[in-house]
């Protein structure tokens, strides 16, 4: 099977032309081009919010009028395709509201027309078989606005297929290179008609130390994971346990990272973020209890199922996860979740660090050894105790002495960085583990009450459940004291 690989775009110089692959060396080589010409319409808002989260929106006439949504994003699916028969001025409503929480709501309106005209040189050998795509495009591109600005491009698009076309490429390679063409490195058409190449932006960006470059990669990784989180609920899908923990690792970097943080700038997020992902827990602990549920029913001996309990769980929970889920919906289109996505946007572009603060390893290796000793503290506590509410808050601290060891590791001493994460993760497992029980088991209660008042049924198998569950509480206590 032919495959098309190592594909390289090159800026090319209007006046020159696109060196010949006919030689002796590759004789019976054809070429036939191939001409054609499409139009990009792109769309944004005026602050070119979607530009900021690597998406691109466009309407295309390449063989076909579509809407294509585009994501540079690995945690985002890369692209979202409609059909485009209609009119090329009106972003879709299925599009406008998928993308409503990175636009933050603003309309969209046309960003740049890129028109193309394209030849394409299809390489075959002697036996008619591919090997090489060589695609010339001239790019005219206006930017409206009050003053428009129209720019013009060349780009060559090299395009091997298989091992023999990788090896005429080299040489179409050197030969570009030779006749004054360079490697693109723009990170798309839009980008470049608005003139945010990626060239220029490295040049603005500052030199960081290898610490900041660690917090700066793990804050943007969490807040990549929170809107494409965003995006996936309002395609349907069910990203909450994904999203959640996103939060959750972005608000321990908030708490246990303040020394090197702008404190202007997180002030109230925290509790922002609670609130969502709250709102997600809801959702999440019904599924993840349906789940549990019908497991520990399937197990029962038969004669241990009075009644049609695994059905009135089923029926119950999902009924209180699809209105937790619309409390989501409504949320997600709220002034206040508007208000928390434009912040946590701005930290896309500038992430919340002191400007002043250079971040040394030391400082990493503070944040590290402060979490470990509370949440070790906090764990001795709760095996004193033995109290639900100890537990918990161990559990609490457990997650973020796991997160701060995250955080600091690229930087850190490997093994010692793996090992601290090893340990946090099976302590907030064990933890975990009690703290899941015990919320089971307060919910087969009140679950077992209700059917008790229904006629046909009764709370016995709930009961049996019930102390599984305080059972399981009990056990994952007796583990903790030999954490």
């Amino acid at each position: 099977m032919n495959t098309r690989q190592n594909v390289t775009t090159w800026d090319v110089p209007l006046e020159i032309r696109v060196p010949s692959v006919d030689d002796d060396a590759e004789r019976g080589l054809e070429a036939t081009p191939e001409s054609s010409e499409f139009t990009d319409t792109f769309f944004d808002t005026a602050e070119l919010d979607l530009v900021r989260h690597g998406v691109t929106l466009r309407h295309t006439d390449d063989g076909g009028r579509r809407w294509l949504a585009e994501f540079t994003s690995s945690t985002m699916s890369p692209t979202i395709e409609l059909d485009g028969s209609g009119d090329d001025t009106d972003v879709p409503e299925e599009i406008a509201d998928l993308l409503w929480g990175l636009r933050l709501g603003k309309e969209l309106r046309v960003a740049a027309i890129v028109h193309t005209r394209r030849t394409r040189h299809h390489h075959t050998d002697r036996n008619d078989r591919p090997r090489l795509d060589v695609i010339d495009d001239v790019v005219s591109a206006t930017v409206p606005g009050p003053v428009a600005t129209a720019t013009r491009w060349r780009e060559v698009i090299v395009e091997p297929i298989g091992k023999s076309g990788d090896r005429v490429a080299g040489r179409i390679h050197r030969r570009l290179h030779g006749a004054g063409a360079r490697r693109s490195a723009t990170t798309s058409r839009l980008t470049r008609a608005l003139g945010h190449d990626a060239e220029s932006g490295a040049e603005s960006r500052r030199p960081s130390s290898r610490s900041r470059t660690a917090v700066e990669s793990y804050i943007a990784v969490q807040l990549a994971a929170i809107f494409a989180g965003d995006i996936a609920l309002r395609r349907g899908e069910e990203p909450i346990h994904d999203t959640r923990v996103a939060i959750r690792r972005l608000r321990s970097t908030l708490r246990t990272s303040k020394a090197i943080l702008d404190t202007a700038r997180i002030e109230g997020v925290d509790e922002e973020l609670k609130w969502f992902a709250g709102l997600l827990g809801e959702v999440r602990d019904r599924h993840v209890q349906g789940r549990r549920f019908r497991e520990s029913v399937a197990a029962l001996p038969e004669e241990l199922v009075l009644g049609p309990v695994a059905a009135r769980i089923d029926e119950i929970l999902l009924g209180e996860q699809t209105d937790h889920r619309r409390t989501v919906d409504e949320a997600m289109t709220s002034d206040r979740y508007r208000d928390l996505l434009a912040v946590l946007g701005m930290w896309t572009d500038t992430p919340p660090l002191a400007a002043d603060s250079r971040i040394r390893t030391d400082d990493l290796r503070t944040i590290v050894r402060r979490g470990a000793r509370k949440a070790d503290k906090r764990l001795a506590a709760a095996i004193t105790t033995g109290e639900p509410t100890d537990l918990h808050r161990a559990r609490k601290a457990a997650k973020r002495a796991r997160y701060a060891a995250e955080l600091a590791r690229p930087v850190l001493d490997k093994r010692h960085g793996k090992a601290r994460v090893k340990r946090f993760k099976r302590i907030q497992t064990v933890l975990g583990d009690h703290q899941d029980a015990t919320i089971a088991a307060e919910s087969l209660r009140r679950l077992g009450a209700g059917a008790g008042v229904r006629g046909g049924e009764n709370g016995f198998t709930y009961g049996i459940l019930y102390q599984r569950e305080i059972q399981a509480a009990q056990d994952a206590r007796r583990r903790v004291a030999h954490l």
